[in-house]
């Protein structure tokens, strides 16, 4: 009987991720010389469950550099060592370090292999031991001096429930490492197994007696056993005296350590484990880390399950109406249920829609490490404030979120925040502030980051925005205006390039990243006072609240949130500004017109601007104007990738289905007013320039 482990890596590798982040999470609360009993607890928890799965899967790259790490932990918290400032780094450090390992494997690729190496070497010189007395020593801490000693021998029950194999866990593994602690001797009891026909591969039917002589503890015999607790019968007795007289006919081959497969025999079929997916080298193809999975609470379970069978009813309900003679009363009960239909319908799916939803807390998470990183690099003090960590966001969206708030979080340490010295010269506390806040606003969540620094710099970014030639030396902009320059491409007013800030480039991508999840960014800034960057995004990329709009004989999707106004249009209003593009003046702004059945290349459109409509849309701070047929209804729409189920096209996000079976295409807003020309640095004030310039002369 063979069980393939590789099943069971991606749990595996998820519950490792969380309890890396809650060993990181837990770290930053350590006070080195005050260490708290039960936060060590939770980190050394954390770790020996690491280093166990890692074994069982044959990770060993892994669970050896853990094996290090846990003995120094134990030793803090038994009192034996106390907790400093170096310890604490060096376990952050570590817990990097095991990411990037579990990482590659997950990929299954080699993990590299000398960060752990000169890591784990940083480890035995603390511990003043070399890598075999690690090992050696943390037998022996664990028994006291008394039991070290005496050798006892103990009746071990070992009886797997049958589903023992689905959760990973091997027999084999458990029966030797019992032989590590000491001589037994093994009875495998097979009365349970079924007859041929009834034999299920993937369940467990033997158990086993064992006699143990050990100097081992009951305790250390236990732990052999503690992934399993559940999954099986254990007893352990002391029976003490020595093995019976007879000695077995022949030892036990299982538990003979050696690099050779077990063995099955036709008697004793034995599970065998598959190899871990480093064995197979890094010329594999890598596989994308992105969870792949979701934890959900048993409330939303139980009113998905609720909101199932008020379908089901709704629907036995519309049958039992079909098949009945048609008159008044049944077509009248027959609307109420379609009705009834349509709720349950909603229902169904905004908790579809919980499903997907994860509190904010997740990225916020990672800042606490990344402030405390940067900070001290820096010689900053900072003081990270979260708000709003409760926020739920679709999953999909938070994942994608979070780089760009890296970088404003970064760029909030490096520009943003004074240096201790500097704060105190401005009469401001020497200890900075980075404020991480979250909230629903409407059908969107809004994400600020906000810090108590020297604000931005107008005039600095004047300057290199002339300089660049972004903007006229003789241009008047309000300082709202000057502030949007910094996500222009390649943007930047840093002196001096970092690792930390001031490459060049970042703002930009942050804006095209917010952009393609239909969001918006906005800065405000105080000199002297502070900067808060606004994030609005969408609830979740699944839905969509959309107005739909005619062109010809098609239909497509405008976002209900990029609209401003819908307007019939003044021609007396409209200048021409250039070859072919056309501006309309409302009330203090131009707006430019962009004629989607040009872009999109349509016939037998309305072309004559007082017959048709506009729709003012904005994006990044950008107005334009979609000259469209006509107005339909609003209503939500599912979101279906038209690049994974067709290809790439200009100005279009995604597609969806209507409620009469044909495709409707998603307008994406920023992706027009690139193919318009409108995207080019400086476009947007020379339109209004030439328009203005256009009326004066007429």
């Amino acid at each position: 009987m063979s069980i393939d482990l590789s099943q069971f890596f991606e749990v595996f590798f998820e519950e490792s991720f969380e309890g890396l982040d809650a060993m990181e999470s837990e770290l930053l609360n350590l006070t080195p010389g005050e260490a708290d009993s039960e936060t060590l607890n939770t980190i050394f928890r954390a770790a020996h469950s690491i280093k166990g799965g890692s074994g069982t899967f044959g990770f060993t790259s892994v669970s050896d550099f853990t094996h290090v790490l846990e003995t120094l932990l134990d030793q803090i918290r038994q009192g034996q060592r106390q907790l400093e400032a170096q310890h604490v780094n060096l376990l952050l450090r570590s817990v990097d370090c095991l990411r990037e390992m579990l990482q590659a494997l997950q990929s299954e690729q080699e993990p590299e292999l000398d960060t752990a190496k000169e890591l784990q070497q940083q480890f035995e010189e603390i511990l003043g031991l070399s890598e075999g007395e690690v090992a050696a020593n943390e037998n022996e801490a664990s028994a006291s001096p008394s039991q070290q000693a005496e050798t006892n021998t103990y009746q071990i029950l070992f009886k797997p429930h049958h589903h023992l194999f689905k959760t990973g866990n091997e027999p084999l593994f458990m029966l030797s490492d019992l032989g590590d602690l000491g001589s037994i001797e093994v009875e495998a009891d097979l009365s349970a197994i079924p007859e041929i026909q009834n034999l299920q591969g993937d369940e467990c039917f033997m158990s086993w007696k064992v006699f143990l002589q050990t100097e081992a503890t009951q305790e250390q015999i236990k732990e052999v056993f503690e992934w399993v607790e559940d999954d099986a019968d254990i007893d352990i007795s002391l029976c003490g005296g020595l093995f019976s007289e007879q000695e077995p006919s022949a030892p036990a081959e299982p538990l003979e350590h050696d690099d050779a497969a077990p063995q099955s025999s036709e008697n004793e079929p034995v599970a065998q484990a598959t190899q871990a997916p480093a064995s197979k080298g890094k010329a594999n193809k890598a596989k994308s880390n992105e969870s792949t999975s979701i934890r959900v609470g048993i409330d939303k379970i139980d009113s998905l399950i609720n909101m199932v069978g008020e379908l089901v009813i709704t629907q036995s309900m519309l049958s039992q109406l079909g098949e009945q003679e048609v008159t008044e009363n049944t077509l009248a009960a027959l609307q109420e249920g379609l009705a009834q239909l349509a709720h349950n319908t909603r229902d169904l799916q905004e908790n579809v829609m919980r499903i997907r939803m994860l509190p904010i807390s997740f990225v916020f998470s990672r800042f606490p490490r990344l402030v405390r990183d940067i900070s001290q690099k820096l010689g900053k003090q900072v003081e990270l404030k979260i708000l709003g960590e409760g926020t739920e966001l679709d999953k999909t969206v938070m994942e994608k979120i979070s780089d760009p708030m890296v970088h404003l979080v970064r760029n909030s340490l490096d520009h943003g925040l004074e240096t201790p010295e500097q704060r105190k010269q401005s009469g401001k506390p020497e200890i900075g502030t980075v404020t991480l806040n979250a909230f629903h606003q409407g059908g969107n969540i809004v994400i600020e980051i906000m810090d108590d620094g020297r604000g931005l710099n107008t005039e600095k970014i004047r300057e290199k925005a002339i300089a660049n030639g972004l903007i006229d030396g003789n241009e008047e902009l309000s300082d709202d205006d000057i502030n949007e320059l910094i996500f222009e491409p390649g943007f930047s007013t840093a002196d001096e390039v970092s690792d930390i800030s001031g490459r060049g480039v970042g703002m930009d991508v942050v804006r095209q990243n917010i952009s393609s999840l239909s969001g918006s960014i906005e800065v405000v800034s105080t000199p002297g006072t502070g900067s808060t960057f606004t994030i609005r995004l969408p609830l979740t990329l699944a839905i969509l609240d959309g107005q739909l709009v005619r062109i010809a004989e098609h239909t497509y999707i405008v976002p209900l949130i990029t609209i401003v106004e819908s307007l019939q249009i003044d021609t007396n209003k409209v200048s021409r500004v250039g070859k072919s593009l056309e501006v309309l003046r409302l009330r203090d702004e131009y707006i430019p017109i962009l004629r989607l059945y040009q872009l999109f290349n349509h016939h037998d459109a309305i072309t004559e601007l007082d017959k048709a409509l506009l729709v003012v849309v904005e994006c990044d701070n950008q107005k334009v104007g979609l000259l469209v047929d006509d107005l339909l209804a609003q209503q939500q729409v599912v979101i279906k990738s038209l690049e994974a189920n067709y290809q790439k096209v200009d100005g279009v996000s995604g597609a969806t289905i209507l409620g009469d079976g044909r495709v409707s295409l998603i307008v994406d807003i920023a992706g027009l007013t690139k193919m318009a020309g409108l995207k080019k640095p400086g476009a947007q004030e020379a339109l209004i320039d030439a328009a203005a310039l256009h009326e004066e002369q007429v």
